[in-house]
């Protein structure tokens, strides 16, 4: 089995990498695979790493048997009957990945998604979540001081590692500035690690919404917390996960004490958005900035401002929620929108070297399989057809 290391092609290009040198070289050595790393002038790790780790680079990755990536691939750089690992943005039937996926399938190309890659459990064994929720609440609380002009904050993309960011927020003086955190999963763990290490006090749901203090503080929300019953039944996960179209949003309350939002929920299509454009602009909506990790672009999405996916470049955009419009960033008139959906690719060293981690724990031992079922589950194509967990698809791949 020959392994390459993709250049990412997607615009704006990605400094991540699935492997970082360190690990192609010891996975080079325990299981005695070959790996080549096409050479890349943005990655994090700069090709001269590769080298000194043993590891060949190469332009043409035509001999490789896997080609793993982070982003998606751009369609005139598919090499055919491939086996690739990405991340396709396909599974919710995203609309500007539609392309993508049918000349996957034209291609014969086996695409294994990461996002999809669980244990029996449905577990995910690979992300970049936590990451992304990190960066998401640094961005948060950056905008925020960008908006107030209270305090400052250097971009957490301008520090070397999260060590750096930590020695920073040693020197941090915050507001009392109310902070709302939605989920518990690895992006929202990852965003809730960062508030505590910026010094921020983290309260239950009925202090946050009873109490006034004079320090910051931010709750995480469950899903409990922020979705009933529309019979007004009593909440159950189970049924929430099963029938998410089912239930109605609670979250108005906590919209009418918080200055920030961080978004950091894994989002169902049929579930019920946290709030309406309506109620954004009613004069008793709370919330000046909203960091959207989570990044649904609207009209199907969780945060109806979502209007579309911010930069690094250029991380934030203003929103009026009584004209429906963008606006200028840090407008009093407008609430500030962080929607960038590559936020792990702000701390890309330690993201990388986390992602390779993973992957070199659970996934290349079910590769090197004759059959491995947590493999199957994340084919998303095989020999120009659906996989089997994929036939829901069956519309949106065809043409």
């Amino acid at each position: 089995m020959k392994i390459g290391i993709i250049k990412e092609g997607k615009t704006p290009p990605d400094s991540r990498v699935a492997l970082t040198p360190a690990q192609c070289k010891a996975i080079k050595n325990e299981f005695q695979l070959d790996i080549i790393v096409q050479p890349s002038p943005t990655r994090c790790f700069p090709d001269e790493d590769y080298l000194a780790a043993g590891i060949p680079l190469s332009d043409n990755l035509s001999g490789c048997d896997i080609l793993m990536g982070v982003k998606e691939v751009p369609i005139s750089q598919l090499i055919g009957e491939k086996t690739y690992f990405f991340f396709s943005h396909t599974i919710k039937e995203q609309a500007y990945n539609q392309q993508l996926l049918w000349s996957v399938l034209e291609k014969n190309i086996r695409l294994i998604d990461y996002e999809v890659l669980t244990n029996e459990n449905g577990q995910r064994l690979i992300a970049f979540g936590k990451f992304a929720g990190m960066v998401g609440a640094h961005n948060g609380l950056w905008t925020y001081g960008q908006r107030s002009g209270v305090y400052q904050m250097p971009r957490m993309s301008n520090l070397l590692d999260y060590e750096e960011a930590k020695s920073f927020y040693q020197t941090l003086s915050l507001p009392p500035v109310k902070i709302v955190l939605t989920g518990t999963g690895r992006v929202a763990n990852g965003a809730a690690l960062v508030l505590r290490d910026m010094g921020i006090q983290q309260v239950n749901t009925t202090d946050f919404l009873t109490k006034t203090v004079g320090q910051a503080i931010f709750t995480q929300l469950d899903c409990e917390d922020y979705a009933a019953r529309k019979d007004g039944s009593d909440f159950d996960l189970h049924d929430f996960f099963q029938h998410p179209h089912l239930y109605k949003s609670i979250f108005a309350p906590y919209a009418k004490v918080a200055d920030i939002m961080i978004n950091g929920i894994y989002w169902d299509n049929r579930a019920p958005a946290f709030f309406s454009l309506k109620e954004m602009a009613e004069t008793d909506f709370s919330i000046q900035v909203i960091a959207d990790v989570t990044c649904d672009i609207a009209p199907v999405s969780s945060i109806p401002s979502t209007i579309q996916a911010s930069t690094i470049a250029n991380p934030v955009f203003g929103f009026d929620p009584s004209k429906k419009i963008e606006i200028p960033a840090f407008s009093k008139l407008g609430i500030d929108m962080m929607t960038i959906d590559n936020l792990p690719n702000e701390l890309p060293r330690d993201a990388s070297k986390a992602f390779g981690e993973q992957f070199m724990t659970h996934i290349l031992p079910e590769l090197l399989k004759d059959k491995s079922e947590v493999i199957d589950r994340a084919t998303i194509t095989l020999d120009g057809v659906l996989g089997p967990h994929f036939q829901y698809l069956a519309d949106y791949a065809a043409h």
